[in-house]
């Protein structure tokens, strides 16, 4: 049984306001994800975000392939940070924790995915053909929209691993 973890961090010269008011609504993880990706909230994100809510999605992993994904908000603490785990999906075990920190001129934002891919060794098979280069392709192209929505810092963080653990 192997494990995953994507780690990503980005600042951006935003207030700590602003920053949670756009990464909380779930409405804005569409504006954030890639188009070919064909996402979309199909219930449960027109509301503030809480602990318990639930999310579902409908969203394309691969050209002719969408499915479901339903997630939940586990944790919230108004502000610094929140949780969604994958309660039905596709994959074994979706763990995404995202932290809003204060810095110098602005916010540094920190993701922390941890995650199992279904189908034993024929998941451990695909995640780097197919998962590992989609999930760094979603995130820089994340870090690239946020950027050109709220601008770039001067001494801009930028950090992003994957790794097994």
């Amino acid at each position: 049984m192997k494990f995953y973890r994507l780690y990503s961090k980005q600042s951006l010269p935003i207030s700590k306001k602003e920053a949670w008011e756009f990464l909380s609504n779930p409405k804005n993880l569409k504006v954030i994800t890639p188009d070919h990706m064909g996402f979309n909230i199909l219930s449960g994100g027109d509301t503030p975000m809480f602990p318990g809510q639930i999310i579902q999605y409908k969203v394309s992993l691969f050209p002719l392939y969408s499915t479901k994904w339903v997630t939940e908000i586990t944790h919230v603490k108004e502000g610094e940070y929140f949780v969604d785990e994958q309660r039905f999906g596709p994959y074994s075990l979706w763990h995404h924790k995202h932290f809003i920190k204060e810095i110098n001129g602005g916010v540094e934002m920190e993701d922390i995915i941890d995650y199992k891919l279904p189908f034993g060794i024929l998941g451990q098979i695909a995640h780097p053909i197919f998962v590992e280069n989609q999930l760094k392709q979603i995130f820089f192209y994340r870090e690239q929209k946020l950027t050109q929505l709220f601008g770039t810092m001067p001494n801009r963080v930028k950090e992003f691993k994957m790794s097994s653990i």
